[in-house]
């Protein structure tokens, strides 16, 4: 009975740590958006692969409501590392990214770092950027 108590005790000590490095750290993006319409639609990325590919899923989402010039979005208790992250104003509130025929995207949008595409989405090494505590971003979605 001793011992289980211990190694419980010992294994919630080493946790510790890792639960303090990950309670701390948050996102917080504001958005200068040029219409107080729709929703402001965020993807967080941790991996290059996720954030480069099409198929892959964010490790965190949301939407906003754009009711002013800027809006906030904030992502709490991550784990400390390299994050990225892709939006879109969709002005029209469909919950979609809008574009025309030749699928060129018709809505704004933006990534971390204020990041610009050549030819396509902004590439993970122009967009990420470390999290590590609380970090602010103020991102022009154009």
């Amino acid at each position: 009975m001793i011992r289980i108590a211990t190694v419980a005790a010992a294994l919630l000590l080493s946790a510790a740590p890792a639960l303090a490095q990950t309670a701390d750290n948050k996102v917080v993006l504001t958005f200068e958006t040029g219409a107080r319409t729709g929703m402001v639609m965020v993807a967080l990325y941790d991996t290059a692969a996720a954030f480069d590919g099409n198929s892959a899923r964010p490790v965190a989402a949301t939407a906003v409501p754009a009711s002013g010039n800027r809006v906030v979005a904030a992502f709490e208790n991550l784990p400390a590392g390299d994050y990225a992250v892709k939006a879109f104003h969709d002005v029209n509130g469909d919950g979609e990214m809008n574009t025309n025929p030749f699928g060129m995207p018709v809505e704004p949008y933006a990534f971390s770092n204020n990041a610009v595409g050549n030819m396509g989405p902004a590439r993970w090494s122009a967009a990420h950027f470390a999290v590590s505590g609380e970090t602010a971003q103020t991102i022009s979605i154009r």
